[in-house]
């Protein structure tokens, strides 16, 4: 304080401090900046009354207004519900066979089901639905289960070797091997049999006695498969658990037991059946209705379908 003075060269009080003989100007702060900031704070009082702002123990203070970000979200979602309760009480009442002879409807349903799927079945199927191995590619037209609508509604609902579930789609392959039925050599032999129905591999006749004898029951003689046991298609080229020779073999001695839950209790039955109209449109829907608004409609929604590599 008693090292204080006016600059002579401007006429301003220093602030008594100084560093190797520079002074600092006692200037005062611009008055807009000084208005600015009480502006915050009348704003950031106001704020704290109308707002909650203050925590405490279990909640924030309500304030005046009695606003809150949840109270807003949930007031957007009563709204969305509102807004689509009329298509989603004509999904409830219309059986999934019928979707594909009302365009607006199915269209509806697959863009519900778009979103479904993003949220319960990318984790397995992948986001593209192009599946992996063990879980099936949903874009091709290999189907396990059946694939028309109906089908696989079903499949969403009662699921695949569900727990507890006695609708659920059940089939049990021997573990030929595991089980001590066949010996390697013999498994072998069956591989290659089973590969040369898709031309990966040359004939094997004894692989081809050993599939009459122990395959051909569930499978077909000529391997397509058999959708009543759950038994699919070896003629394609389409794998589930890869097509190359050790693990085809691995198949045939351990067998396969791919579980997919069942979804209802899980999922409201508006919601499977949407998931089974999207899942439908993805390329490989079976006995979609030819009219060309549907197909339309399958075309607007739908990315083309892609190249298997998985049975569903």
């Amino acid at each position: 304080m008693a090292n204080k003075r006016i600059d002579e060269a401007t006429g301003i009080e220093t602030v008594g401090h100084s560093w190797d003989g520079i002074e600092e100007l006692n200037n005062p702060l611009p008055r807009w900046w000084l208005w600015t900031l009480y502006a915050t704070i009348v704003f950031a009082i106001g704020y704290v009354i109308v707002y909650p702002a203050w925590p405490m123990v279990n909640q924030a203070t309500e304030g005046l207004w009695g606003w809150s970000s949840r109270g807003q979200l949930a007031g957007e979602l009563k709204a969305e519900e509102a807004r689509r309760a009329a298509t989603l009480a004509a999904l409830a009442t219309t059986p999934i066979t019928e979707l594909p002879a009302k365009p607006e409807l199915m269209r509806a349903a697959i863009e519900g089901g778009r979103a479904a799927f993003r949220v319960n079945c990318v984790q397995c199927h992948g986001s593209g639905a192009a599946g992996s191995t063990g879980y099936p590619n949903l874009r091709d037209d290999d189907w396990l289960w059946g694939g028309n609508l109906q089908e696989i509604e079903a499949t969403l609902t009662n699921g695949i070797r569900h727990p507890g579930n006695d609708a659920t789609h059940q089939s049990l392959m021997p573990s030929f091997g595991k089980d001590g039925i066949l010996p390697a050599g013999d498994i072998t032999a069956v591989a290659d049999h089973v590969l040369s129905l898709s031309g990966k591999a040359p004939a094997n006749a004894r692989g081809a006695e050993l599939f009459a004898n122990n395959c051909a029951a569930c499978h077909g003689p000529d391997g397509k498969g058999q959708r009543q046991f759950g038994a699919p298609n070896l003629s394609d080229a389409i794998w589930l658990y890869g097509g190359k020779r050790d693990q085809v073999e691995a198949s045939i001695y351990k067998a396969r037991a791919g579980v997919m839950p069942a979804w209802t209790g899980k999922l409201d039955p508006v919601t499977i059946k949407m998931l089974a109209a999207y899942v439908h449109s993805l390329g490989g829907g079976e006995d979609f209705a030819p009219a060309p608004a549907v197909a339309a409609v399958a075309a607007a929604a739908a990315p083309a379908a892609g190249a298997g590599n998985g049975q569903n």
